[in-house]
């Protein structure tokens, strides 16, 4: 050794100087640990080491400690790394996880026979200047989109609150409160966390949903974030129990559990970043494994999608031309719905170019989705989830310099850290038990199940997995008035079919919670569906909020005698009938609600 490395305080890496696959990974490193490891081709500094042979040099990375020690190859490497954030773990697994270091040494060895290979490997996986992947631009955009979610999820809700739970409602949400508190002693704060248990008024209802609006405003312009997140996840998680059988959607607990997240994102990036993308490998593979484990005959044989541009609650004016695309067409779409939801997620765990090809393929599959189907806020809301899939030198390259200006780093603070690793952990584990028991259910180890079942009311790990049965026809109901009995007239409403002659509409991010509902219900019964019962007699009370839900009101004046509800078969009408002004072709199929009227 010489004096001039005896005196380096710093330990140096060695590496040969004329492989392209040493050199690549040596600059990668390089930014990965900073000034505190050195580097050096053997070609400038290997005369200063004679204890090291010539052909060791040409073998592996020579990792040279300030007291001398030497050692090579997979050692050498981990040694390097451990002075990366958060790299002392393989060199621990190395010394004391059996087995694990012979197994890296073998690894090495098999690489560095074939490094011309790896190193074309590198480039396609990682580019040509690979450097240690940054998402703080990433986070910081992913909670100003959140925000822009939320908001559009509390104005949704907010202008139809009153008309669905509202005090003159069809399920009011006082009647709620105190049938709970006659039943259940103070365990319902928990098993149905929200904050309308001390007040369930219409004021309140409007507080809640007006107050997450502004909060939502105040996390896009980024003031507050963290408590901002706190509030708005708990005032929709009151919603989401506040809003009964208008509130049952995947969309609304994939909120509450990204809204979660993203306050995890809020106090450490790293731990945020790898949480979202695990919720997003979990939403996609259950999306289209539940298709497969459901054993509809439609995702089977690969025809579901001649039905779902037809048969979907809300279609879009696209979703008549995508109907009408040839059936091959529609069956080769199907298969790549497959290879979408059951392949690239596995691709979210690899290097940063398969990453990017599967964020580019989730986007591709909600970008046709927006397109031909209402579904709110929800493909927004899954694209969003897409976003941590790329990194900061990816959005600094599409994205303006104006957005850019207002972005500023912020270095988490340790408790911060401390306390989103140990949520993770919380996180992981459930969700890792869930993901088991979609396949087995029999076998979930009891202290992971009683912790899932202890959290579940607060909806942050959640099981998904939407359309895993293809409905193939579409009844619709229609709600008729009559003054006598005799003569009925039709009410009309704003987003689900009735009129023949009016096409589907556009209604992106909003969500009209009563068509929705009433398109699940005419799938079943009155039975299934008890909320129709209070609905019926709030149109013949003719109640402001009710009837603001609907599109058409044919009794202004007065509410009618007799209301009904008939169930029709919705079908798309032909070229030629579209060219004529008609949208649908519909058939009597019979009474979904027989003729009733008010008591008195």
């Amino acid at each position: 050794m010489n004096e001039k490395q005896a005196s380096e305080s710093r330990p140096l890496l060695i590496y040969d100087g004329d492989c392209g696959f040493c050199v690549y990974w040596a600059r990668y490193w390089q930014k990965l640990t900073g000034d505190c490891v050195a580097y050096a081709p053997y070609q400038e500094v290997g005369k200063g080491y004679p204890a090291i042979p010539l052909k060791e040099f040409q073998r592996a990375v020579q990792y040279v400690a300030p007291d001398g020690k030497i050692a090579s190859a997979a050692e050498a490497s981990f040694l390097t790394l451990s002075h990366a954030s958060g790299g002392g773990l393989w060199i621990w697994l190395y010394r004391h996880l059996p087995g694990f270091a012979a197994l890296t040494e073998f690894l090495y060895a098999f690489i560095a026979a074939r490094r011309p290979a790896f190193h074309r490997i590198s480039l396609f996986l990682w580019g040509r200047d690979y450097a240690p992947p940054r998402h703080d631009f990433v986070a910081w955009l992913f909670l100003r989109i959140l925000g822009l979610v939320y908001l559009s999820a509390f104005v949704s809700f907010c202008v139809q609150a009153l008309g669905l739970i509202g005090s003159h409602g069809i399920l009011p949400l006082g009647n709620f409160v105190q049938a709970a508190e006659s039943h259940v002693d103070w365990k319902r704060y928990w098993y149905a966390p929200m904050v309308f248990w001390e007040d369930a008024s219409d004021t309140a209802i409007q507080s809640v949903c007006w107050g997450g609006a502004v909060l939502s405003v105040l996390l896009v312009l980024n003031i507050l974030p963290r408590l901002c997140l706190i509030l708005l996840y708990a005032l929709y998680l009151s919603l989401l129990y506040a809003g009964q059988d208008f509130m049952t959607f995947q969309w609304d607990t994939l909120l509450l559990e990204a809204g979660f997240l993203g306050l995890i994102l809020s106090l450490h990036t790293r731990t945020g970043i790898w949480l979202i993308r695990w919720l997003l490998f979990r939403f996609m593979f259950l999306s289209g494994s539940v298709k497969l484990l459901s054993g509809d005959p439609t995702w089977a044989n690969l025809t579901a999608l001649t039905y779902h541009f037809q048969t979907q609650p809300l279609p879009t004016p696209l979703a008549w031309y995508a109907h009408n695309i040839p059936v091959d067409g529609l069956v080769f779409a199907t298969a790549m719905t497959f290879v979408i939801e059951l392949g690239l997620p596995w691709l979210i765990f690899c290097p940063r170019r398969l990453r990017f090809f599967a964020g580019f393929g989730f986007l591709l599959l909600e970008t046709l989705i927006f397109l031909t189907g209402n579904y709110n806020f929800f493909n927004i809301l899954t694209a969003l989830l897409c976003l941590p899939l790329f990194d900061d030198a990816a959005l600094y390259a599409v994205i303006p310099h104006r957005l850019q200006k207002h972005f500023k780093a912020v270095k988490p603070r340790k408790i911060f850290s401390a306390a989103a690793d140990v949520l993770a952990v919380v996180i992981i584990s459930i969700s890792s038990c869930q993901l088991y028991t979609t396949f087995d259910g029999e076998n979930t180890p009891e202290p992971v199940a009683w912790l899932s079942r202890s959290i579940e009311p607060l909806h942050i790990v959640n099981t998904y997995g939407l359309f895993a049965v293809m409905t193939t026809s579409r009844p619709e109901i229609i709600i008729e008035g009559s003054d006598d009995g005799l003569h009925w007239k039709e009410y009309g409403f704003k987003y689900k079919p009735d009129d023949v002659h009016c096409g589907p509409s556009w209604n992106i991010p909003h969500q009209p919670r009563l068509d929705w509902q009433l398109w699940f219900a005419a799938l079943g019964s009155v039975r299934q569906n008890p909320w129709m019962v209070p609905f019926l007699e709030q149109v013949l009370r003719n109640s402001p909020p009710v009837i603001a839900l609907f599109g058409h009101n044919p009794f202004p004046d007065k509410p009618p005698l007799y209301v009904r509800a008939l169930l029709y078969d919705y079908t798309y009408a032909s070229a030629a009938e579209k060219k004529n002004g008609v949208w649908w072709d519909r058939k009597r199929i019979g009474i979904y609600f027989p003729e009733a009227r008010l008591k008195g």
